[in-house]
């Protein structure tokens, strides 16, 4: 396979959630690449952190805020990031939320909230991108962060759950519909990742434990774990990858 199918060189790239965590990871592997990489991500410090640790793999790297429960203003902030990169070659739904708790305890409006963060703004923010790449006549990657939990679940985590499970099947979904026009939509589903959102879970001494015994290669994940994978999926040396969930997860789902 020629190097240049793995070159991500002159293309733009979303990655939302994109300050922190995996996001972060996967934004500076695009960055790595020679990707210019626009992140979003509400805090508006962690954004800065984020936009100083682009600019030292790539120029041209810019940072937005905003709150992805905003459905209605995704269209606007969509248009307005592609105008101001010059197009979007690369769209990464990453962000995501988390609420704990006994599913029969859980208010419907915690429960709506983890859906409109971490499927409805997915699904409106890859339907910008699509039509404007179909309008273009160019093709393009998707790219979302799926979880162990598209494929099993844990107590207290009922939102989050149905919220990843929604997510496996879009990828498969958006796949099928948008692959006459160039469209790769994939995912990456991720292990035990140690960040800021899991830090009550690695922090505890039992379930570190557990992660650790439970997952074949016998650590935590990273952040920059995903670097790799990220820029794999986007670039033509994936190019007959569609409608595939890549999970990082140090063997989890291989075994019990």
């Amino acid at each position: 396979m020629k190097a240049s199918r793995w070159d991500l060189c002159g293309q733009t790239a979303l990655v939302t959630g994109g300050n922190t965590g995996i996001g972060l990871g996967m934004a500076l592997g695009l960055a790595r690449a020679g990707v210019r990489v626009a992140v979003l991500g509400r805090d508006e410090r962690k954004n800065d952190q984020a936009l100083q640790a682009l600019q030292t793999e790539r120029s041209g790297c810019r940072v937005y805020s905003y709150d992805l429960i905003d459905a209605d203003g995704l269209l606007d902030l969509y248009q307005g990031v592609s105008q101001e990169m010059g197009g979007i070659d690369i769209l990464v739904n990453n962000a995501g939320i988390q609420c704990r708790g006994r599913a029969d305890e859980i208010a419907l409006a915690d429960f709506n909230r983890v859906i409109a963060v971490n499927l409805t703004a997915p699904y409106v923010l890859s339907q910008c991108f699509a039509r404007e790449r179909i309008a273009l006549s160019k093709g393009g990657s998707i790219i979302l962060t799926a979880s162990l939990m598209s494929e099993a679940a844990r107590k207290t985590t009922s939102a989050y759950t149905a919220s990843k499970g929604g997510i496996r099947q879009l990828v498969r979904a958006l796949a099928v519909d948008w692959a006459e026009f160039g469209i790769r939509v994939n995912g990456i589903g991720p292990g035990y990742i140690r960040t800021e959102m899991t830090r009550p879970l690695y922090e505890d001494e039992a379930f570190d434990s557990w992660v650790k015994q439970r997952t074949p290669l016998g650590r935590w994940g990273e952040p920059d774990d995903f670097a790799g994978a990220v820029v794999f999926l986007a670039s033509e040396a994936a190019r007959f990858i569609t409608g595939q969930i890549l999970y990082i997860d140090g063997g989890w789902l291989a075994t019990f």
